[in-house]
């Protein structure tokens, strides 16, 4: 691989790493939502407990596990390492 080439792989790699905080950032907000959703609902009063309202704050919060567990799903780590040994 020519030096450019290299340049250029460098270059990608300054993005992941800032897109990696960006979804590290985005990733505590949404744990922060869940969390706060999670005592809401366990905080309605029980003529509540089964109520739709009910079911959506629990849907939310599934939505939002799931969310989380994507962003997590991102290995900035492997992707640098793929990287290095490209640039070999």
């Amino acid at each position: 691989m020519n030096r450019e080439r290299r340049k250029q792989i460098v270059a990608a790699r300054a993005l992941i790493d800032k897109g990696k905080a960006l979804l590290d950032e985005a990733r505590d907000m949404l744990e922060t939502i869940k969390d706060d959703e999670q005592a809401a609902r366990e905080n309605l009063p029980p003529s509540l407990e089964d109520s739709e309202r009910a079911q959506a704050m629990e849907a939310a919060i599934s939505e939002l596990e799931s969310a989380i567990s994507s962003l997590e799903d991102f290995d900035a780590d492997e992707i640098g390492t793929q990287l290095d040994t490209a640039s070999e």
